[in-house]
């Protein structure tokens, strides 16, 4: 299968990888690995072009190496504001935003932290930094380099973060807890510049539909040590 050109301008499919994604990278900065890195490498496979992997440590920094033609395709969560510039695929992957809070807090639910006095960890620019910018009304959110850090330096009520990385923290950290239920669901897609021809970002789309039908994103998920239950449903695009 070929695939449009247009997409990679250098000859090169330049992919956009956040390591700040523990369930879509793994691996190191010398030797990144994870489902996003596999897409990327698939793309340029059927493109029949090299691929070069270029590294942030935020999403963020993916959306902006897009946008400025740094890079020629990212792996984000869906947003509404990202896609102002960005075109997404059908999401392939869907994990959940989840809370950790220390044992003697007494929230016991992610929907009872919309409250006052309430302090919300988070990483600066993330999904879960839009989508609660957007909910929360009476919490306050303060922003860092990574939700639980900040909750740590700070002292904050709560951090907000991806549920594994998140349960990952808690197991790690004895006296934290993380709350009953998600605060959202982060669809994760393939993401290209809206300044790409129409052709070229049904192309990336038809690929993405393809890799999901077919259980090869499952398959990968698997293969990197992730839960293959967190592929997106087969048909649901």
């Amino acid at each position: 299968m070929t695939g449009p050109l247009d997409l990679a301008p250098t000859g090169a499919l330049r992919a956009s990888i956040n390591l700040g994604n523990a369930v879509l990278t793994n691996g190191s900065s010398e030797s990144p690995a994870g489902i996003s890195v596999d897409i990327a490498h698939e793309l340029g496979r059927r493109l029949g072009i090299p691929v070069e992997l270029v590294l942030w440590d935020a999403a963020r920094k993916s959306v902006d190496a897009v946008r400025d033609g740094e890079a020629d395709v990212c792996f984000l969560a869906v947003d509404p504001v990202r896609a102002e510039e960005l075109a997404f695929t059908s999401p392939y992957v869907l994990i959940e935003g989840a809370y950790a809070v220390r044992d003697d807090s007494p929230l016991r639910s992610a929907d009872e932290v919309d409250r006052d006095g309430i302090r919300i960890g988070v990483k600066t620019g993330s999904a879960y930094d839009l989508h609660l910018t957007r909910e929360i009304t009476s919490a306050e959110i303060v922003r860092g380099a990574d939700g639980v850090d900040v909750f740590e330096e700070q002292g904050l009520e709560v951090a907000a973060g991806v549920a594994q990385p998140i349960a990952a923290y808690v197991a790690a950290h004895p006296g934290l807890r993380v709350l009953d239920g998600a605060f959202m669901q982060i669809p994760q897609a393939v993401a290209v510049s809206r300044r790409h021809e129409d052709a070229t970002v049904a192309w990336v789309r038809e690929v993405v539909d393809e890799l999901i039908d077919s259980e090869w994103v499952a398959e990968a998920l698997a293969r990197h040590g992730q839960d293959p239950g967190l592929a997106a449903p087969a048909g649901g695009h």
